[in-house]
């Protein structure tokens, strides 16, 4: 039987079902005494069911989910607990549309050319998967590159044949310039270049890639070429969203593919790809998608409706109630204020590494300027592993993490859910350690 057919036979149709916010809660969080107050820090921190006793320094790897975050997964939970078949029904045409738009909200782009994954890594395997290249077109990408870039561009080089070629952008993290990056990406790429794939923050180092004057390098690249032919910047984002103030406008990209459970405090196995219409089209999808393309199909949807974004998410059943309740992370992060979080978090992290640059038994690996770095630092302690200097922080109450990376460092990565009382008791732990 379809499922149309099914559908019509049960009595399930379209709003059988009271909306999300009419049904009861099982809150994560007590209580709160008062509004959530998004100008004060401390009622941020609140929000959050982090426990007290230990100074949270890797929350970047996987977040603690906020209070509106938590509350409207335990709706979405409570509902498809109650009654799976009709609530599933009710909003499986409408839910993610409404996630695809407070994504654009905050990325300052048209919902339709969002589509949402369920990580980073499902997200790089879409668009590098999926890229329609030439004979002799070639990837360019980066030794700076996390695993799941250079996974996903050697499964496509072995399916394909693609060519994939790297630069280093720079030698020394700690001192690299704007200058530098743009100059050496310019050196390499070639009239066989198709894609560009970087890290905008790299997990190995905390440098921060410019992507606005990278992109604009780009654009007098592309000025000669057809569209078959330009380069495209796609751009691992994770640890970028979540932190910087800026739109997919500034930053110029043509993909911008990120998870939304980091610096974003979505909720666990969500994530985005944003590509911009033209981009889109050098992609061949490979995943089936639902929502309003399985509309479509059940012939209650005229296909020109469809958005690219709705049309490229994977489809399939998955954790609605994670993904259902992402756009409240966003709209989380736009109460505080987008500004206010940049200036918050580089404000925290250039407090630490000028803690840390003043040791002489630390060598700092970020860089310095809040141009060239982000939210995560990585420094080594003389004499003492990576692994050494975490697991001293960590029996002195501080939970730091080591990179994954073959060249390993010790990382602290302070976020809206610190302050300079935990950042100053942090570096004077690894002080201890000369």
């Amino acid at each position: 039987m379809r499922r149309r057919d099914f559908f019509k036979r049960t009595g399930l149709a379209l709003g059988a079902v009271p909306a999300v916010g009419a049904l009861p809660l099982t809150a994560a969080l007590p209580t709160p005494v008062r509004p959530f107050d998004p100008t004060s820090w401390d009622d941020v921190r609140d929000q959050f069911a982090l426990t007290r006793s230990r100074i949270h320094m890797a929350t970047f790897l996987l977040a603690s989910h906020p209070r509106p975050v938590a509350e409207a997964i335990e709706r979405h939970r409570r509902a498809f607990d109650e009654d799976p078949a009709h609530y599933w029904e009710a909003h499986f045409m409408t839910a993610e549309p409404a996630q695809r738009a407070a994504a654009g909200e905050y990325l300052g782009a048209d919902p339709g050319h969002v589509a949402l994954t369920d990580s980073t890594t499902m997200g790089l395997g879409l668009v590098y998967g999926a890229l329609r290249l030439a004979p002799g077109q070639e990837i360019l990408t980066t030794p700076h590159d996390h695993y799941s870039t250079i996974s996903a561009l050697r499964h496509r080089a072995e399916r394909t044949g693609a060519a994939v070629r790297q630069v280093a952008l720079y030698d020394d993290p700690a001192a690299t310039s704007v200058d530098e990056v743009v100059s050496r990406m310019r050196a390499a790429i070639t009239g066989r270049t198709r894609v560009l794939a970087v890290t905008w923050v790299h997990s190995s180092t905390g440098a921060k890639l410019p992507l606005a004057e990278m992109a604009a390098a780009l654009r007098e690249v592309n000025a000669g070429r057809d569209e078959a032919d330009r380069v495209l910047l796609c751009a691992d984002g994770v640890h970028g969203l979540g932190i910087e103030d800026v739109t997919v406008g500034d930053l110029g990209v043509d993909f911008l593919i990120a998870g939304t459970h980091k610096w974003l405090f979505g909720p666990r196995g969500t994530g985005l790809v944003y590509g911009r219409p033209e981009a889109w089209e050098a992609l061949e999808p490979i995943f089936p998608s639902f929502g309003m393309s399985y509309g479509v199909w059940l012939g209650l949807v005229p296909p020109e409706a469809v958005p690219v974004g709705d049309a490229m998410t994977p489809g399939g059943f998955h954790s609605f109630e994670h993904r259902w309740a992402l756009g409240e992370a966003f709209r989380f992060h736009l109460a505080i204020g987008k500004a206010r979080v940049a200036e918050r978090i580089h404000a925290l992290n250039t407090l630490a590494k000028e803690a840390l640059a003043a040791m002489p038994h630390v060598r700092l690996y970020t860089p310095m300027s809040p141009a060239l770095s982000a939210g995560i630092i990585f420094f080594d302690v003389a004499g003492h592993t990576p692994e050494e200097v975490v697991a001293h922080l960590d029996a002195r109450g501080v939970t730091a993490s080591t990179s994954p990376y073959p060249v390993s460092y010790a990382r602290l990565a302070p976020s809206l859910l610190n302050d300079e009382d935990e950042v100053a008791r942090s570096v004077a732990a690894v002080a201890e350690l000369a």
